[in-house]
Protein backbone atom coordinates (compact mmCIF):
# COMPACT_ATOMS: atom_id res chain seq x y z
CA UNK A 1 0.00 0.00 0.00
CA UNK A 2 1.35 3.62 -0.77
CA UNK A 3 -0.77 4.94 1.64
CA UNK A 4 1.02 6.86 4.18
CA UNK A 5 -1.61 7.61 6.94
CA UNK A 6 -3.12 4.93 8.85
CA UNK A 7 -6.18 4.21 6.72
CA UNK A 8 -10.02 3.81 9.07
CA UNK A 9 -12.05 1.55 7.40
CA UNK A 10 -15.69 2.05 9.07
CA UNK A 11 -19.40 1.54 8.08
CA UNK A 12 -20.84 4.76 7.02
CA UNK A 13 -24.38 3.28 6.81
CA UNK A 14 -24.49 2.47 10.52
CA UNK A 15 -25.21 5.53 12.44
CA UNK A 16 -23.42 4.54 15.54
CA UNK A 17 -20.40 4.61 13.22
CA UNK A 18 -20.77 7.23 11.65
CA UNK A 19 -21.54 9.46 14.68
CA UNK A 20 -18.06 7.78 16.46
CA UNK A 21 -16.37 8.77 13.50
CA UNK A 22 -17.67 12.28 12.81
CA UNK A 23 -16.26 12.67 16.56
CA UNK A 24 -12.78 11.21 15.36
CA UNK A 25 -13.05 13.38 12.06
CA UNK A 26 -13.36 16.72 14.39
CA UNK A 27 -10.51 15.97 16.66
CA UNK A 28 -6.91 17.54 16.59
CA UNK A 29 -4.71 14.87 14.68
CA UNK A 30 -7.73 13.53 12.51
CA UNK A 31 -5.56 15.44 9.25
CA UNK A 32 -3.23 12.62 9.68
CA UNK A 33 -6.09 9.80 9.73
CA UNK A 34 -7.51 8.56 6.08
CA UNK A 35 -11.15 7.89 6.68
CA UNK A 36 -13.22 5.08 4.20
CA UNK A 37 -16.50 4.58 4.30
CA UNK A 38 -16.71 1.19 3.35
CA UNK A 39 -20.56 1.14 2.91
CA UNK A 40 -20.24 2.72 -0.77
CA UNK A 41 -19.88 -0.13 -3.03
CA UNK A 42 -16.90 1.52 -5.18
CA UNK A 43 -15.10 1.47 -1.81
CA UNK A 44 -12.59 -1.56 -1.87
CA UNK A 45 -10.53 -2.04 1.49
CA UNK A 46 -7.89 -4.21 -0.48
CA UNK A 47 -6.75 -7.89 -1.16
CA UNK A 48 -6.86 -9.03 2.61
CA UNK A 49 -9.81 -7.08 3.81
CA UNK A 50 -13.20 -7.72 1.72
CA UNK A 51 -15.91 -5.34 2.23
CA UNK A 52 -17.93 -7.72 4.45
CA UNK A 53 -15.39 -7.94 6.52
CA UNK A 54 -14.79 -4.35 7.13
CA UNK A 55 -18.71 -3.75 7.40
CA UNK A 56 -18.81 -6.60 10.02
CA UNK A 57 -15.96 -5.62 12.30
CA UNK A 58 -14.08 -2.16 13.01
CA UNK A 59 -10.37 -2.24 11.14
CA UNK A 60 -7.35 -0.30 10.17
CA UNK A 61 -4.77 -0.39 8.02
CA UNK A 62 -1.27 0.66 9.28
CA UNK A 63 0.69 3.34 7.72
CA UNK A 64 3.12 0.10 7.21
CA UNK A 65 0.07 -2.07 5.45
CA UNK A 66 -0.73 -4.48 8.57
CA UNK A 67 -4.42 -4.82 9.67
CA UNK A 68 -5.84 -4.32 12.99
CA UNK A 69 -9.32 -4.62 14.00
CA UNK A 70 -11.68 -4.49 16.94
CA UNK A 71 -11.03 -2.95 20.36
CA UNK A 72 -6.98 -2.72 18.98
CA UNK A 73 -8.01 -0.36 15.92
CA UNK A 74 -9.69 1.64 17.92
CA UNK A 75 -6.68 2.20 20.46
CA UNK A 76 -4.49 2.82 17.11
CA UNK A 77 -6.57 5.51 16.23
CA UNK A 78 -6.72 7.16 19.84
CA UNK A 79 -2.82 7.20 19.60
CA UNK A 80 -3.15 9.62 16.57
CA UNK A 81 -5.22 11.82 18.51
CA UNK A 82 -4.09 13.85 21.36
CA UNK A 83 -7.12 14.26 23.42
CA UNK A 84 -7.49 10.45 23.55
CA UNK A 85 -4.04 8.96 24.11
CA UNK A 86 -5.16 8.91 28.02
CA UNK A 87 -7.07 6.42 26.81
CA UNK A 88 -4.76 4.35 24.50
CA UNK A 89 -2.21 4.11 27.52
CA UNK A 90 -4.78 2.86 29.75
CA UNK A 91 -6.15 0.42 27.07
CA UNK A 92 -2.39 -0.95 27.12
CA UNK A 93 -2.40 -1.68 30.77
CA UNK A 94 -2.08 -5.42 31.57
CA UNK A 95 -5.39 -6.72 30.92
CA UNK A 96 -7.50 -3.94 29.90
CA UNK A 97 -7.47 -4.57 26.33
CA UNK A 98 -8.22 -7.90 25.72
CA UNK A 99 -11.25 -6.52 28.22
CA UNK A 100 -11.68 -4.05 25.66
CA UNK A 101 -11.91 -6.86 23.01
CA UNK A 102 -14.39 -9.03 25.00
CA UNK A 103 -16.44 -5.97 25.29
CA UNK A 104 -16.36 -4.78 21.71
CA UNK A 105 -17.48 -8.88 20.67
CA UNK A 106 -20.03 -8.83 22.99
CA UNK A 107 -21.74 -5.18 21.21
CA UNK A 108 -21.59 -6.40 17.68
CA UNK A 109 -24.25 -8.57 17.35
CA UNK A 110 -25.95 -5.68 19.21
CA UNK A 111 -25.00 -2.91 16.63
CA UNK A 112 -28.33 -3.59 14.45
CA UNK A 113 -30.39 -3.14 16.91
CA UNK A 114 -28.85 -0.32 18.12
CA UNK A 115 -28.17 1.14 15.40
CA UNK A 116 -31.69 0.74 14.68
CA UNK A 117 -32.98 2.99 17.93
CA UNK A 118 -30.36 5.55 16.89
CA UNK A 119 -32.19 6.03 13.46
CA UNK A 120 -35.51 6.16 14.62
CA UNK A 121 -34.76 9.52 16.66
Amino acid sequence: MSETRKIIYYDGACPLCTIEIAHYQKQDGAENLCFRDVSRADETPGADLTREQALARFHIRQEDGTLVSGAAAFVAIWDDLPKWRWAARVARLPLVLPMMEIGYRLFLPLRPALAWIVRRK
